[in-house]
């Protein structure tokens, strides 16, 4: 068996969990004690202190705001694995957290802290607190073609528009 190595950021950081035996994603929760957050609105970054509320870090984004929620970690996939960001259905229903690229995907080269793009869909503040489970990682295999120039031509009735099976 394949393993991802994991190298925590912080003493306390533990890897991405899966709730339950049967579960796809692993969560991903916020780390958010003692930093500052790349937040973006209008295009401009700029960078933000968390703020301690009820003795927890917390991040405040204003409606549209966006920002790169870091996670605390540092992982190397193995080659071939792709680890696909998405939203937690729970999360997502409950906030106004969106994930920005979702799914997006970290590649097996990627040797940087695991940041989450996430948005504010919501009209008021979201508020996001120091080890939150705010996205979830599913991971999938994938493959590496070479291109070759040549004619491409309908291989069956499928033709005729985008999606091309019906109006």
């Amino acid at each position: 068996m394949t393993a991802i190595i994991f190298e925590p950021l912080h003493p306390d950081v533990g890897p991405p969990m899966r709730a339950t035996a049967h579960s796809a994603g692993y969560d991903l929760a916020a780390y958010l004690t003692g930093r500052t957050v790349r937040v973006f609105h209008d295009g401009v970054m700029t960078e933000r202190q968390t703020d301690v509320r009820d003795g927890k870090s917390v991040l405040v984004l204003r409606a549209g705001e966006r920002a790169l929620v870091p996670l605390g970690f540092r992982a190397r996939l193995p080659v071939g694995i792709e680890a696909q960001i998405r939203p937690r259905s729970g999360t997502s229903l409950k906030t106004d957290i969106v994930i920005a690229n979702a799914p997006g995907t970290i590649d097996a080269d990627y040797p940087e802290e695991w940041c989450t793009p996430v948005r504010n869909g919501g009209t008021g503040d979201l508020v996001i607190t120091h080890g939150e489970r705010i996205a979830q990682m599913v991971l999938a295999r994938h493959e590496v073609l070479d291109f070759t120039i040549g004619e491409v031509r309908p291989t069956t009735d499928r033709a005729g528009g985008f999606g091309s099976t019906g109006s």
